[in-house]
């Protein structure tokens, strides 16, 4: 019992905090209370059960001598038969429980299948005012919930039963155990007596054969002397022979017994066998249901992202709920002034009406007046009568006057509310208009490369010609409208019916921005190992940004972060292409990633390519890249895609550039110009000249000095070299690395091509990505912060000493960190000294990250125990992308001592957050980190601390000027951080110089042309 409370605990733990604060209504239970609930609740446990029961199967049980003892063995016997029908019965109901759990283990199933799923649409939608917004009322859904963790509860507890039950049969089980092995001993015993009497047997038989013989001797004998010997011989060995007989009887009598008793426990080990195998056939019947199990466990997770799903339905209802109550107050209070003006219009309108009874009423007395006028009525009572019909005359127009003025200000006021209304009217209807403009103008870029892949489909389905695939293209590279309210129209389905309308759009117009393809072996976030992933996302995102399509292509690894891919699905269409000299099927798949239009190729070859688990590493990654390299071109070749540029990254798609020239050029196609980027020369893909071969290079044409051949080993090809004779382009990650690789010591035998082609090769530094990495959003920050407000970073740093049991007495002592993979590299022997140089000048240190080199990981793993309790030193030998963040937001510096670094991504990033950094001057780290004390370069670019020889004592004099620099003025070293926070190191600026390079090889190839 307390082993079972102890399993649950956790399992309630982990489903309690999702679904503690659900509410059903009692008149729409989604599962019932039953007992039979309460029986799937063994599911539940049945991997603990599994182990458990294996620990009682492995102990051993130590043989007990016993006597052989005929009354005693029938009594045990007794007792055996009666704990093994009692152990049945509980076999029995434990096996009736968990079939009932088996059964209702399919209920939960179904019902959890009838639930709304994310994908389906877990809420539908209905119009209101314009508006769309829920129907189905979340307070259903998440009651639904509620009633599903009142069931999980007794689930549980219906576990705890079982388990006491399955306790209970264990227990039988070592009593059983316990029982065979004195069976055993016993049985053991009776062979050895069986052996004893045996022996005995043939003794008699000898003896037997010995009285024979001298039967045999006597009849032979003639002489009657002889016959008397022979007779008191006879009478000799037949006594002897009755004395043996007698002896012998009571051997055969227990010999006898020994058997019937050997024949008793050969029953009693069948029966117990038999038992065994039922406990057997219960330990599968539990392995059964802990599949089961975690089936539930997988359904109770698509309930739990159901929810998910469900609460960001209500996030968008809320907004939209709160901009509707907004423009309904609005709309009343426009209500109530129209009302209040209509009332005042009313009056009005009473008011001259009564006006017009006073102006009759004034007519008929200057009608009298006239006529008593004419008639010259002479008399006072008359002269008085005209004076005061004068006077109310009088009075009668000043009254007109006066109403005449109220009206006017009534009907003033009456015309500026109605002005004012419709004016009202008319700003919600531009707002919305603009809103709605505003929706389909600025689509997402995921919308654009959807409809992008769309028409590629349509193309290699063979639906739509190469011509009208290319307008349609341009058309949604320039995010035509009419396209898009297609699109939108066919709900983003172009099927048969849809197609001819879809195809009506097409107008024939040039385009402004350029197509770039980039083939690559990596991306980020779905397919990453280094640097490589975060360029070509990063860059491509940039060069969609600047209004250019940008396309990737990559192989369809099986452990790619499929969850970061939209939309992904695979065209109804075969790609065949060369290798090793037959035709190969490939399936291709699209998708988008963070708004870019992604193809996959999926070969269909036997050894599996890119099923292999991981990206790299593989004894044949020669073959699997030339291969990917050929189905990349031959599905551009096949599309009819005329790209500008075709980009390809490091040693993996290098083929692309012989391949393109050499065999597809010649097909005529022609239109690109090939850009190829070495991101890190160190790692070249140089294999034997006969494989080049496999993906229909000629080996004798390209196994040459000034082609292929590599400079070292003469035998062997290189694809980089192959890369850089027949690209365009050629670029590095980084300008003071361009020019390292183009020496002796950086070149890595590649110094003399890189010379010769010096021309076309340029090193441009990469950038990073400054949405994903901003201290004043990162959600992995306990405070957020910015250049104008460093309040938070000081926060952060007292969280991060917090967590890691570092000592807090010290506010302002410097706190030091280091985010590297701990390889020969990144100079292992200077971050060794860096933890050891910072307490010596009073900061501390903090260290993220491990070694695939078993040597140098266990030096740092004797380090880190070394300083496990000191209260200023933590090595942290793993990576950790949430620590990671912490540590960038905590330390006022970051140690970077790189041997050689191509661009490094580190630096920029620990500026970004305001961590100073103290680098080697060596590739990216020299182009992006000026040092403070350098005069030559101007004072608004200088940003950390450098050294240039790779020892310790250029490390110590860096790390003593920074530490000097904090300590003295806290005020520059505050200005000093808000200063590299500001710069910029985005991928636009790279991106610009990216564009100007496709521009002027784009240029230059229409030129050519031309002439």
């Amino acid at each position: 019992m307390p082993m079972a409370l102890e399993v649950c605990a956790p399992f309630l733990g982990r489903v309690g905090p999702g679904l503690g604060c659900l509410k059903m209504p009692r008149d729409r239970p989604l599962f019932a209370s039953s007992p039979r609930f309460r029986s799937i609740s063994c599911k539940m446990r049945q991997r603990n059960l599994g182990s458990q029961y294996k620990r009682q199967k492995n102990k051993k049980f130590p043989p007990k001598r016993s006597t052989l003892n005929i009354k005693s063995q029938s009594n045990d016997d007794e007792d055996n038969e009666a704990q093994d029908a009692s152990g049945d019965h509980q076999i029995n109901s434990a096996s009736h429980a968990l079939s009932s759990a088996d059964e209702d283990s399919n209920d939960i199933a179904k019902t959890v299948g009838a639930l709304p799923s994310a994908k389906d649409g877990v809420i539908p939608i209905e119009h209101v005012r314009g508006q769309q917004l829920p129907s189905v009322h979340l307070e259903d859904l998440i009651a639904m919930i509620r009633n599903a963790e009142k069931n999980i509860l007794l689930l549980n507890e219906a576990r705890v039963q079982a388990l006491e039950e399955l306790d209970k049969i264990f227990s039988e089980k070592e009593a059983l155990q316990a029982e065979i092995n004195k069976l055993e001993m016993k049985l053991a015993e009776t062979d050895a007596r069986i052996k004893v009497a045996a022996q005995e047997n043939i003794h008699v038989e000898h003896l037997e054969n010995q009285l024979e013989k001298l039967k045999n001797e006597m009849a032979s004998k003639r002489f009657l002397g002889e016959k008397h010997d022979l007779h008191d011989i006879e009478e000799k060995l037949n006594s002897d022979s009755l004395t043996l007989d007698a002896s012998a009887s009571p051997l055969a009598q227990e010999f006898s017994a020994l058997r019937k008793e050997n024949m008793l426990l050969k029953d009693d080990i069948q029966n117990l066998k038999a038992k065994l195998g039922n406990v057997k056939e219960t330990e599968q019947r539990v392995l059964v249901l802990e599949k089961e199990r975690s089936f539930l466990e997988v359904s109770l997770k698509e309930l739990e992202s159901k929810l998910a799903v469900a609460q960001e339905d209500v996030s968008k209802f809320s907004a939209v709920k709160s901009d509707c109550k907004a423009l309904s107050e609005k709309v009343e209070t426009l209500q109530r002034l129209l009302d209040h003006a209509t009332k005042q219009a009313e009056q009005a309108i009473t008011v001259v009406q009564h006006n017009q009874e006073l102006q009759k009423k004034v007519d008929i007395l200057e009608a009298s007046l006239q006529e008593a006028n004419a008639d010259k009525v002479s008399s006072e009572k008359a002269l008085k009568y005209n004076e005061l019909l004068e006077q109310k005359v009088k009075l009668l127009e000043e009254h007109l006057q006066i109403s005449d003025q109220e009206i006017n200000s009534h009907i003033h006021m009456y015309q500026e509310s109605v002005k004012e209304f419709q004016d009202a009217v008319d700003k919600l209807k531009e707002e919305n208009k603009k809103r709605s403009l505003e929706t389909l103008d600025d689509m997402p870029w995921e919308f654009w490369s959807r409809l992008l892949l769309t028409v590629d489909g349509l193309l290699l389905e063979k639906k739509i010609s190469s011509n009208d695939a290319s307008l349609l293209r341009e058309m949604a590279w320039k995010k035509d409208n009419r396209i898009r309210d297609a699109y939108l129209a066919c709900k983003g389905k172009v099927d048969n019916e849809n197609l001819s309308s879809f195809l009506k759009l097409i107008l024939s117009k040039t385009s402004s921005g350029l197509n770039i393809i980039h083939i690559a072996a990596e991306m980020a976030p779905i397919a990453k190992v280094g640097g490589l992933g975060d360029v070509v996302c990063g860059l491509s995102k940039a060069l969609q940004r600047k209004g250019h399509l940008v396309e990737i292509i990559l192989p369809k690894y099986d452990c790619m972060q499929y969850d970061c891919i939209s939309d992904l699905k695979v065209l109804d269409v075969v790609l065949q292409s060369y290798f090793d000299g037959q035709l190969f099927k490939n399936k291709i798949w699209v998708g988008t990633v963070e708004g870019l239009p992604v193809y996959f190729i999926e070969p269909d070859h036997p050894a599996k390519f890119f099923w292999r688990g991981q990206l790299y590493g593989e004894h044949d990654d020669f073959k699997r890249f030339s291969y990917f390299s050929r189905a990349a071109l031959e599905l551009l070749y096949l599309s009819g895609k005329k790209p500008n540029i075709i980009h390809c990254h490091d040693w993996h798609t290098a083929f692309v550039a012989p391949l393109y020239w050499e065999i597809y050029a010649t097909r005529g196609f022609n239109s690109a110009r090939i850009c190829f980027t070495c991101h890190n020369f160190e790692y070249q893909g140089v294999a034997p000249a006969p494989e080049l071969a496999l993906c229909g290079l000629d080996v004798h044409h390209l196994h040459r000095p000034d082609r292929m051949q590599d400079n070292s080993a003469h035998d062997k090809v290189n694809p980089i070299k192959g890369a850089i004779v027949y690209s365009n382009i050629v670029t590095t990650v980084s300008p003071t690395y361009a020019q390292e690789v183009r020496s002796v010591e950086g070149g890595r035998g590649l110094q003399e091509t890189l010379n010769y082609h010096s021309r076309k090769f340029v090193g441009i530094l990469n950038g990073i990505d400054t949405g994903a990495w901003n201290p004043s959003t990162d959600n992995f920050l306990k405070v957020q912060y910015s250049p104008d407000d460093l309040q938070g970073k000081a926060q952060n740093k007292e969280t991060l000493r917090k967590h890691l049991k570092l000592s807090t007495s010290e506010t302002f002592q410097p706190l030091v960190g280091c985010i590297t993979r701990l390889v020969p590299q990144k100079g292992v022997h200077l971050i060794r000294h860096a933890i050891y140089r910072t307490l010596e000048l009073g900061g501390q240190f903090v260290l993220l990250g491990s070694s695939p080199v078993p040597h140098i990981q266990r030096e740092f793993e004797g380090i880190a125990n070394h300083f496990q309790s000191d209260p200023h030193v933590r090595l942290l030998l793993k990576y950790d992308e949430v620590l990671s963040h912490s540590i960038y937001a905590a330390t006022d510096m970051l140690i970077i001592p790189s041997l050689f670094e191509p661009c490094g991504l580190t630096q920029m990033i620990a500026m970004r957050y305001g961590s100073v950094p103290i680098v080697r001057s060596t590739g990216g780290l020299n182009d992006s980190v000026f040092d403070i004390d350098d005069d030559s370069v101007p004072v608004q670019f200088r940003n950390g601390f450098k050294f240039v020889t790779a020892d310790e004592q250029g490390l110590s004099q860096s790390m003593e000027r920074a530490f000097s620099y904090y300590l003295r003025s806290p005020e520059s070293w505050q200005q000093l951080v808000q200063k590299v926070m500001r710069m910029d190191f985005s991928w636009d600026t790279s991106a610009a110089q990216y564009e100007e390079l496709y521009e002027k090889a784009v240029a230059r190839a229409r030129a050519s042309k031309n002439l």
